[in-house]
């Protein structure tokens, strides 16, 4: 099967020896959403780059629709890019920005109003065609920067943080509005980002970079759940870490020794007896109790050291004395009129499912 964009041990090195991106490799399918996410100056934007052939690589060989392309300037690339900041022309209208490829392309000037009406419908500019740049809004020039991308068709789009100027609402938006755009044109989008709910949100698959290399490629929900390092599971989302020893298996659970006793995980990952591991547990993941709960074979008693209300649930912070580990329990608030049932200082249990856990090798 040919990838849509396929990257083979690419490497980035700036100077003599700034290290951008090492030793990168993966392949998109064609009409994927594909983000890549981490933290600010992890080789995101560098690595779109190189893509686009803005950048050359050190070493390594780039493929688009199992062509390599890694030494072919931009403009023979059937790619597209939006900037963050959109790199719009000003002095232009709307109609004409998004028309300038079209006519840097030598397309048929009788063609050219009638593909245009139709992007500017697309992404939901109708009426707003003859308006300057500067007359807009921020996401109407972000949906400018996008037509203006499409309007060739390219094989592929590249999107280097392109809601980042926007508010939050805003932006929660334009990332449904990218989904459904994305489905519509059946074009592979990769899109760069260090916000990782937009990243759950809006992609089919996510590559997790930290200091220029890919750390974990896989769906959201695999990601999420499966973190395969303290850094993923830190990063996506929030984790409370469990630093133990494995001891063996029984009734398909492996059985890992940590400070506070015995706490059982459902896990396939291979272990040998004594192997140093981490267990991994969303917050959202433990319940928190006054009572024990007698069916619940992970169980652990601590004290209500912190509470935060966030609207939608709200946060305990729970200290466990053996250990003197903090666990984060987020719990959803289902009515607003009940009482808050827990305070500061509560000694409280906290209980979690077998199956609600990841394992991380040390």
């Amino acid at each position: 099967m040919t990838h849509s964009v396929e990257l083979r041990n690419v490497t980035k090195v700036f100077g003599t020896d700034t290290i951008a991106v090492a030793n990168v490799s993966f392949a998109t399918q064609k009409g994927e959403f594909f983000s890549l996410l981490g933290p600010s100056g992890c080789g995101k934007t560098t690595l779109l780059r190189m893509i686009a052939g803005f950048e050359v690589p050190t070493s390594g060989a780039i493929f688009l629709d199992g062509k390599e392309i890694t030494d072919i300037p931009p403009y023979r690339r059937d790619v597209n890019m939006v900037f963050q900041n959109y790199a719009l022309f000003p002095h232009m209208s709307v109609r004409n920005n998004i028309a300038y490829g079209l006519k840097m392309k030598k397309y048929p000037k009788s063609s050219i109003p009638e593909i245009v009406k139709e992007v500017i419908a697309m992404v939901k500019l109708t009426g707003l065609e003859d308006r300057k740049i500067t007359q807009l809004s921020g996401g109407q020039q972000q949906r400018v920067a996008l037509a203006r991308a499409l309007v060739n068709h390219p094989s592929v789009l590249l999107l280097d943080e392109p809601l980042g100027a926007l508010d939050q609402k805003l932006r929660e938006q334009m990332q449904i509005e990218l989904v459904n755009l994305q489905e519509q044109v059946k074009i592979t989008f990769i899109f760069v980002t260090h916000d990782q709910r937009e990243a759950l949100t809006i992609s089919d698959r996510i590559a997790v970079m930290d200091a220029g290399k890919t750390v974990q490629v896989g769906t959201p929900k695999a990601i999420y759940e499966f973190p395969v390092s303290r850094f993923v599971a830190n990063f996506i989302g929030t984790s409370n870490f469990l630093s133990g020893t494995y001891q063996g298996t029984n009734n398909g659970l492996k059985r890992i020794t940590i400070p506070d006793g015995d706490i059982w995980v459902e896990s396939k990952k291979e272990l040998t007896g004594g192997d140093n591991v981490t267990v991994v547990v969303r917050p959202e993941k433990l319940a928190i109790s006054k009572e024990p709960k007698p069916s619940e074979i992970n169980m652990l008693t601590g004290v209500i050291e912190d509470i935060i209300y966030v609207g939608t649930n709200t946060q305990y912070f729970v200290r466990i004395p053996a250990s003197g580990i903090v666990l984060q329990v987020f719990a959803q608030n289902i009515l607003h009129t009940a009482k808050q049932p827990f305070t500061w200082f509560d000694k409280v249990y906290v209980s979690w499912d077998p199956g609600s856990t990841s394992l991380i090798k040390e």
